[in-house]
């Protein structure tokens, strides 16, 4: 019995750290696909530098999950992908502690993108 309980705190734990935080838009790969070329947005890629260097959307600029966001502008959309949307997630989490306010999270990621 106590095998079960513990597997589903285990899950929604997982459920609960994948639900968008208050405040972060959530768009699928297809969505940003309509928005790329929006000059208007600044567009993330927080995966490693390795990661980004073996294949990456060309829009997207490399700073790493860990990084120093605040010289982002604040005055623009944040668009935020890694690889399965978890370190983006947490990006975007730390963008709108700073005071970011127009912050997106791509689900799905990098491991989804058929460009």
């Amino acid at each position: 019995m106590e095998a079960w309980l513990i597997i589903i705190i285990f899950i929604v734990f997982i459920i609960y750290r994948m639900m968008p935080s208050k405040g972060i838009k959530s768009i699928t790969l297809e969505e940003l696909k309509g928005i790329l070329n929006n000059k208007d947005i600044v567009f993330v890629d927080v995966r490693t530098p390795g990661e980004y260097k073996a294949r990456n959307i060309r829009q997207f600029k490399n700073i790493p999950l860990g990084s120093d966001f605040s010289k982002l502008p604040k005055d623009k959309e944040i668009v935020v992908i890694c690889q399965s949307g978890m370190r983006s997630s947490q990006a975007c989490k730390q963008l709108k502690k700073l005071g970011y306010i127009n912050v997106t999270n791509v689900r799905g990621g990098m491991s989804s993108w058929r460009g």
